[in-house]
């Protein structure tokens, strides 16, 4: 087994570049501080400083660089000061589809009608390409549809369904009405989606019965039913088809009749700051997953500060990060749209045909950014796989984003061989939580070699030893010592926020702990080497140990048990998970 990674040792791969103040959001940011603010930051050291000890200017300045708007005044920026409970914006309105779908002529919008907004491509069927014209529309569209089936402010809806643009456009249109959204992806059993959207009482789902992931047709006929057994609130649902071969079944409505024509304009529901836009489930270690609030203000300045300034996001850009609609990287994913880039949406077999799909994928849709796993990394560089082989055109991708585990440093090297010194290999950590990254890269620091560049900007993250004091250069509990807008409203469900404050606050009370293992060192780069509380993290989705236990559990021939998760060292696999099973008496 090799040595542990230590925060500190990695050599500098990509150094910063002489023109990012120039052609990168970051850049263009720090000159914007000195104009409008009169802030001179001389490193991205001293900026991170500036972000978290004057945290109300900082995030004052997120607001007006991005160009946020409310019709009614903040009257102020944070109200409060020990988490949780901290409220951001008071007496803003806001809504987050408008901002993703803004087409009013303004500096912060899209240029025009016809602006690629969505890229899609679907194992199942042949790519599809919108513009915001014409996603607009279909948001218009489906918007008009949900309220012809009831859906109003703080209605929720969910879906089970994949990555596709149905997915992306029900979404903002439930948002745009001020309704709630819930999403899992189709390859979730039946009892996993119900222990999930029974928590909401959610009044409308739309699902798949069938898709297809590589050469293979799945069906998921039983499951549909099950869910729909399962949630006796449902009034309606909808089914989506992602295959030639689907039709909706029993009393299901098409998806085609929520996009029926009508005059409906597209419009949007303002709401308070902290109202909330979607709900994200994060498992522990006991009970059910937990429903994740998050707020329409919260993700729309989280996502603005973090794509726009730790990916690098730009207008024009193309974004491709492979994902499911379960996991947080989806919702971050699509907030792409924030930054007039467009998106790359990806459903099936992220290898098929083969291990060069993904690199495939990012040179015939002209990718700015390509968002991998180390285990893909790991695997590639395994297989002998070369990203610009086969005369692949990858010479307007910028970005590497990397998450879901530690990237080994021969990953670093081989992402640096195979595509440049120039690339920006981004080693992000954040979480479900917060719907964002805690730690990463950004144009204004060096890639360092197995490393993890710097805090983001806004979050004070540290290290602290069991006392609860900070420690630089050794292992220690990964914190965060103040508060973020992105953080939970709270939990669905959770009155008094009992179960909100027992998952982050009971260790040290005022002060976020992550349940990750992390050394900092004295230059602020760190090394994540793994979780230090008993949830088990798979390729970046975090499942809880009561989640097997519950089926386990339902086996009479079981009388105890118990899962483990052994990482592989080399970063090359996900690693294992054993489950140790002591049968029954008899």
């Amino acid at each position: 087994m090799p040595d542990r990674v230590r925060a500190g040792d990695g050599a500098v791969l990509r150094p910063v570049a002489d023109d990012v103040g120039d052609v990168t959001t970051i850049g263009r940011y720090v000159r914007w501080l000195d104009t409008h603010n009169g802030l001179k930051m001389r490193s991205y050291a001293e900026l991170w400083r500036w972000s978290i000890t004057d945290g109300d200017a900082f995030w004052q300045s997120m607001w007006n660089f991005f160009d946020v708007r409310s019709p009614t005044p903040v009257t102020a920026v944070r109200v409060g000061d020990t988490m949780p409970g901290v409220r951001w914006f008071a007496g803003s309105e806001v809504n987050y589809a408008e901002h993703m779908l803004r087409l009013d002529g303004t500096e912060r919008a899209w240029t025009a009608p016809g602006d690629v907004a969505v890229i899609a491509h679907s194992n199942g069927r042949d790519p599809v390409e919108l513009t915001i014209g014409e996603l607009r529309d279909q948001v218009r569209r489906v918007r008009a549809g949900l309220r012809r089936l009831g859906v109003g402010r703080g209605d929720r809806v969910v879906a089970y369904l994949p990555n596709t643009p149905e997915a992306l456009v029900a979404f903002l249109a439930t948002a745009s009405l001020g309704a709630v959204w819930a999403s899992c992806s189709p390859e979730f059993g039946a009892r996993a989606v119900i222990d999930r959207f029974a928590q909401l009482e959610p009044k409308v789902m739309l699902a798949v019965s069938s898709y297809r992931y590589g050469a293979k047709q799945i069906d998921r006929t039983h499951e549909v039913d099950e869910i729909v057994r399962g949630l006796p609130t449902l009034d309606h649902t909808v089914a989506v088809s992602v295959t030639d071969t689907q039709s909706p079944s029993g009393e299901m409505i098409a998806w085609d009749e929520l996009l029926v024509s009508d005059d409906a304009a597209l419009d949007f529901e303002l709401v308070p700051f902290d109202h909330p836009l979607y709900v994200l489930f994060s498992s522990g270690t006991t009970g059910l997953p937990k429903a994740i609030v998050h707020g329409h203000g919260g993700i729309l300045l989280e996502h603005l500060k973090h794509l726009g300034f730790h990916w690098d996001a730009q207008r024009g850009d193309r974004l491709l990060w492979f994902t499911t609609t379960a996991w947080t990287m989806w919702n971050m994913l699509v907030s792409g749209l924030l930054h007039r880039a467009a998106i790359i949406l990806h459903d099936g077999n992220p290898l098929w045909p083969d291990h060069e799909a993904q690199w495939a994928l990012a040179s015939s849709s002209g990718a700015t950014l390509l968002g991998t796993s180390p285990a893909y990394v790991m695997a590639c560089r395994k297989l002998g796989v070369e990203p610009k082989g086969n005369g692949r055109d990858l010479s307007v991708l910028r970005t590497i984003g990397i998450t879901g585990a530690p990237l080994p440093p021969d990953g670093f090297d081989w992402l640096a061989d195979g595509l440049g010194q120039e690339i920006m290999v981004n080693s992000v950590s954040g979480g479900t939580d917060v719907c964002s990254g805690f730690v990463g890269g950004n144009p204004l620091v060096p890639v360092y070699r197995g490393e993890l560049s710097a805090p983001c900007l806004g979050v004070d993250v540290a290290a602290f030893d069991d006392d609860g004091e900070e420690v630089i250069g050794e292992l220690g509990e990964l914190v965060v010592r103040g508060p973020m807008p992105s953080m939970p409203v709270s939990f669905w469900g959770d009155d008094g926020d009992q179960l909100y404050r027992s998952a982050y606050f009971d260790v040290f009370p005022g002060v976020w702990r992550h349940g990750d293992w992390v050394e900092f060192s004295a230059r602020g780069s760190c090394v994540i080497t793994g979780r230090s509380d008993a949830t088990l993290n798979r390729g970046g989705v975090r499942l809880g140990t009561a989640e097997f236990y519950a089926v386990v559990e339902e086996i009479p021939e079981v009388g105890d048990s118990v899962v483990v998760h052994l990482e592989d060292p080399s970063g090359e696999t996900t690693g294992e998970l054993w489950l140790f099973v002591a049968p029954a008496a008899g």
